[in-house]
């Protein structure tokens, strides 16, 4: 009889890697700060080249907002990567006639000018469209093109405010503004999202189309939660810090070393597990005074204190082994450091690194993740860096470069 082991399968060879969906589309972007910019890197990352259109005399002026990146802006590497700068005045009829020779060989144009001034250069939506029907053309503006604030400036700070995200965000005793740039994010993913739409529309009909975002629109409609309590319960939730506004225990609690743990319990059964395995107090699971939900929002002072003494006892590690064990929705109270050592991050390899003026820097893949193929990656772009090989990709010769660069018009 053979002792011989039976055969192995040959090995099956890996597919082939997927393209990314984008691949093969063009953006051209007169955009600035976070709004534009941010939604533009989306569809960069999805493979999409970029062209981002900036002033000769410093760009976009979120190059400037600070320093912290190694000399580099923080907003401006985060929402700018993987794409290629051209500095370009536009109030020069020569630098628009450039930019009108890439819009030309483009499938999609974003701007968030401010309102009024795309249409002076021709440049808004309905214009662009109407002189290339297949161009999906996008205008971010912070209210919106009519209205009593179609022309008022509209930064992160004062749409969160109009939009009343303030009012519900922050203690009792005072309102805060979210520690992120909201409004534009908001704006960011909804242009995102309205140019994938935009694209899919013309692969049928084979027209592009304008697409109009406002940072005000996207924010009130993140607001739908809080707007429809205060619409039809007949007051506005209120602010509660780091608590729930109709459920309870739900916020953060010191523990014997230090941090702060924060905890959710969203049913009944939920505190029955928490009295009995985490507070060692299973009476309180049946205590009418905490037995439901509703009793224990009606006595938050009571419930929070009987949580807060348990956990004080406790080293935070022990906190989250017992409230995890317990099977109760929990999670420690992180800063930014915590963040870019968070070994969830490092487990699933999110970490990548990038190239930019200031050298390789780190940065997270998107959360959009499309097995088979990964993330454009690409670098910082630096002021003006692909000026001259856009130029002579739309044809012009070193003499012509160099007289737009003597008078100002590229740079």
């Amino acid at each position: 009889m053979s002792t011989d082991p039976p055969p192995q399968p040959l090995p099956r060879p890996l597919p082939p890697p997927m393209p990314l969906p984008l691949d093969g589309i063009t953006v051209v972007a007169v955009e600035q700060a976070v709004s534009a910019p941010f939604a533009t890197r989306q569809l960069a990352d999805l493979g999409a080249r970029v062209v981002k259109v900036e002033r000769p005399e410093g760009g976009d002026f979120a190059r400037a907002y600070d320093t912290s990146v190694r000399g580099l802006a923080s907003h401006f590497v985060w929402a700018n990567r993987g794409k290629e700068s051209i500095a370009l005045d536009l109030k020069d009829e020569r630098g628009r006639e450039v930019l009108e020779q890439l819009v030309a060989g483009a499938d999609v144009f974003v701007q968030n000018l401010a309102q009024g001034a795309a249409a002076r250069l021709g440049l808004d939506a309905a214009a662009l469209c109407a002189r290339h029907p297949r161009l999906v053309a996008v205008d971010v503006s912070g209210y919106g093109p009519e209205g009593p604030y179609a022309h008022k400036r509209a930064y992160d700070m004062l749409v969160q405010c109009e939009a009343g995200l303030v009012s519900v965000t922050g203690t009792p005793e005072q309102p805060v503004k979210a520690g992120v740039p909201a409004a534009d994010i908001a704006a960011a993913m909804y242009a995102f999202s309205g140019v994938l739409a935009a694209l899919l529309r013309r692969g049928v009909t084979g027209r592009g189309g304008p697409v109009e975002v406002s940072m005000f629109d996207a924010l009130a409609e993140w607001m739908g939660h809080p707007l429809y309590f205060g619409m039809y319960g007949g007051e506005p939730p209120a602010r509660t810090a780091l608590a729930h506004a109709v459920i309870a225990p739900y916020d953060a609690y010191p523990t014997a070393d230090g941090p702060l743990v924060l905890l959710s319990v969203q049913n009944d059964r939920e505190w029955r597990r928490l009295a009995e395995q985490v507070l060692e107090r299973p009476e309180l699971g049946r205590d009418p005074d905490f037995a439901t939900n509703v009793a224990r929002t009606g006595n938050r002072a009571k419930t929070d204190a009987a949580v807060a003494e348990a956990l004080a006892g406790l080293a935070a590690d022990e906190a989250i082994g017992r409230l995890e064990r317990a099977g109760i929705a929990c999670a420690r109270l992180n800063g930014v450091a915590e963040l870019a050592a968070h070994p969830q991050l490092s487990a699933r390899d999110r970490w990548r690194e990038v190239t930019s003026p200031a050298g390789p820097l780190r940065t997270l893949l998107p959360p959009i993740t499309l097995p088979g193929s990964e993330a454009s990656m690409g670098g910082v772009p630096g002021l003006g860096e692909h000026t001259d090989a856009l130029l002579r990709a739309l044809g012009m010769t070193d003499a012509q470069i160099t007289a737009l660069r003597r008078d100002g018009v590229v740079a």
